[in-house]
Parts: structure tokens; sequence; C-alpha cells
């Protein structure tokens, strides 16, 4: 199976006393940039920098970096400018983007350009994860929400072109029209890097990514809606002709190990509960709902269940479920209690994995660590501990339970690829 790490790189600003004192809300969208210290925003992205190369010492098969904008609860707003950093100061791991935001690129040639050139630099460890955006991020591009959809899917559309079509040709699309298409810098990969989907429940995602057999990555959700996601993954699956499995899906999950269980406990709820007054996502960041469901960025009757009924006129946008995200509004120890949060020591913590592995069987998990108000000191005692402990356990739980990544089978037909394709044939 394949084992990655994941932090959100939160702007931690222990100092400023931007919230509470001032009385200024910390909801999504209404807190200023002039609050941004840019000599702490220099250390924090050498800090997330430096803990990604010590998670590859570690023993993690890849990193993963995700995307936001105009927001402190994410300073990850250009993740292809750390992707390409990563690309040159690591060796192995794979680099997975989680992903751009494609409604937002009016230039998807220049996008294909940065990628190809982000797998060369990394000798092709590249993974390319394509996501629609919420409201926040049509809001900070001015980007038409009615239009969201559709430019996602003719901009994936141009880039697979532009990566694995011969120029020069034309592109006369319904949002994107060019008279030369040429790029010179192509993929390390041939044909290209993997596409991976990551989301949450949004119903007309998770039916693309099967139609497109590419794997999909449910991003911090509870077990039964991650399930039943999954769940529709093959079901679409099955009506398109082939049979998927586990190389198809994967699910991020927030996962703390230290050296003792109080020390750990105490250090997870970190995840959502931080010093006085911090820029912290998932403690005191709201994410405002009235911009995340815009109207036209989603469809109110496309969304996949959540674990609880709702009346149908009352569901949310796929994009920010609460129920199914696991986390806004919910207390540290009730997501503790639903494993939306595992903390513990190596001991304590493999079982609980294994539980998670058991009940989703997927062939991709990327543990989720270092965030909210924790601390560099924090980060690195949990990740040697990890690689020490819980990473080896993990690998003979996938190979126990046959859960192949995308990298040991293909996606599209489930036969071995790669090494396992090698050891398979003897």
């Amino acid at each position: 199976m394949f084992i990655g790490y994941f932090t959100e790189r939160p702007y931690q600003d222990r100092d400023s006393g931007f919230f509470g004192i001032t009385g200024r809300s910390n909801t999504d969208l209404n807190i200023s940039n002039g609050a941004y210290n840019p000599k702490l925003g220099a250390e924090l992205y050498n800090r997330y920098l430096d803990e990604k190369v010590y998670a590859e010492e570690m023993g993690f098969d890849g990193v993963m970096l995700n995307e936001h904008h105009s927001t402190p609860f994410c300073m990850g707003s250009v993740l292809n400018v750390e992707a390409a950093i990563l690309a040159r100061i690591t060796k192995k791991v794979k680099i997975i983007l989680a992903g751009n935001v494609l409604p937002l690129w009016d230039d998807p040639l220049f996008l294909a350009e940065s990628l190809a050139e982000i797998d060369m630099i990394s000798r092709g460890r590249l993974v390319s994860g394509w996501v629609r955006g919420g409201g926040r991020e049509s809001v900070s591009h001015n980007a038409q929400p009615p239009f969201n959809w559709e430019r996602f899917q003719e901009a994936h559309d141009f880039v697979v072109a532009a990566w694995t079509r011969p120029g020069p040709f034309r592109w006369e699309g319904e949002h994107f029209n060019y008279r030369y298409v040429n790029p010179f810098v192509r993929p390390y990969q041939k044909p290209h890097p993997q596409m991976w989907i990551p989301g949450v429940v949004s119903r007309n995602t998770v039916e693309w990514a099967a139609r497109h057999r590419y794997p999909y990555i449910m991003l911090a959700t509870q077990l039964e809606p991650t399930k039943q996601s999954f769940a529709y993954y093959h079901e679409v699956a099955e009506r398109e002709g082939y049979e998927s499995g586990t190389q198809n899906i994967g699910y991020l999950f927030k996962v703390h190990v230290d050296e003792t269980e109080e020390l750990a406990y105490e250090t997870g709820r970190k995840f959502i509960e931080g010093p006085p007054n911090p820029f912290l996502e998932g403690n005191t960041g709201n994410v405002n709902p009235y911009i995340q469901n815009l109207p036209g960025l989603t469809s109110r009757t496309n969304l996949l269940p959540t674990g609880g009924a709702q009346p149908a006129g009352r569901q949310v946008a796929g994009a920010v479920a609460p129920r199914a995200r696991g986390n806004q509004g919910r207390s540290y120890e009730d997501q503790v209690e639903t494993k939306t949060i595992i903390t513990g020591t190596p001991t304590s913590v493999v079982p609980k994995i294994r539980e998670v592995l058991e009940e989703l069987r997927p062939g991709s998990i990327f543990l989720w660590d270092g965030d909210g108000a924790m601390t560099h000191e924090d980060s690195m005692r949990s990740l040697k501990l990890m690689g020490e402990e819980v990473i080896p356990a993990i690998r003979e739980m996938g190979e126990e339970l046959e859960l192949f990544s995308p990298f040991e089978r293909d996606t599209a037909t489930g036969e071995p690829i790669g090494e396992a394709a090698a050891a398979a044939a003897g």
C-alpha cells in the first residue's frame, strides 16, 4: 500500500492578538492580510518543507500538498512552487498535489508546462491531483461559480492533450482557445503523471473520477460516509465495465503519535484547540458557509450520503458538507471517539489504524499531522515514531489485507504494475 504524509501548513501567530482581543472576526475571508508577518511566514514555510524532507527520511512513500487562497488557515496558496522545491530537495517520495484548482486557470497551457517541469526535475515523482475548489477560491480569484464544473472538465482535457498529443495543434473549446499548442517540455512519466482526485462527498466528482479510472482520495471524512462514497465509486466502475479495487481509493485522516498516551492526547488536541488567539484551521477559524456554497458552484441534488438523514432541500454542497468532513463544530473528544482523530503511542495507534483500514480498505492512506497549533517539535517527535514503529506495522497490515496502491495495481485493469508486476512474474 501507499503511505503518505500531509499537513495543511497553517499560519501560526501566537503573538498577534488578532483574535479575541481586537474583537475582529476569524471567519474565512474576513481576515485582513495586514496582520501577516513575512518573517514569521518565512520561518513557517521552511519549517514545513523541512518536515516533509524528514518524512521522506522516516520512510513515507509520498508527501501531499494542498492549496487554498486568501486565508491563513492554509499557507499553501501556490502549491506548485512548493512542489518544485520538493522535486529538487527530496529524492524518493512521490509529490502528491491535492491539488491544482483547475477552474481558476485562465491559461491551462501554463499549468501543463509547469507540472511537466516539476515532473522532469523530480525524475517522474509527480502525482497531479485536480480539484474544483470551494467558494473561497472562486471569490479570491474572481472565478464565476456557475462555470466551475465546465471549466474543471475542459481544463483537465486540455492538460491531458498538451501532455500527450504531438504538437502543434489548435484547441477550440467552450472556455479555452489556443491557435498554437506545442509545449516543448513534456512530462518525464509516459504518457503522463498519475492523476488522483481529492474530495469529500460530491457525487458528481466521485462519478467523474470513477469514469476516468482515477483514484479518489477522501479527505478527513467520517468513516460511514467515506464507505458510502467508495461504494458509489465501485458501482460506477462496474457500470463503466471494469472492476475497481483498493488501488482506486485512498483516505486522509488525522494521526498523531507521541511518547506517552497523555502527551499524545494533549498534543492531538492542538489539531483543533490552539493557544490564545492563533491563526489556525479547525479550531478558531470558521469556514463561511455562504461563501463556500455560492449559487451555481455545486449541486444540491448530487450530495452523497453523510451519515444522517437530511431533508433534500437542506443538504449543503458536497465540497463542504460538515457532517462528512468530520471537523467543523465537533469537539476534540467526539473526533477521537469516532477516529476522525487518532492519537496515542505506536502501541495504541496501530490497532486504531487497522480498524480504519479494515473498514475502508484504501490502497493509499495519508497521515495528517503537525497541524493546528502543533509545533515543529511536536511534528518531529511524531514523524520519528511513525518511521520507527508505525509505518512498518502499516506495511505489514497492507500486505495481510491485500491493500494495493495505484503504483502496484493498474487502476483501469487491476493488473500488477511496476515492481508488483515483476514480483508476480517471478
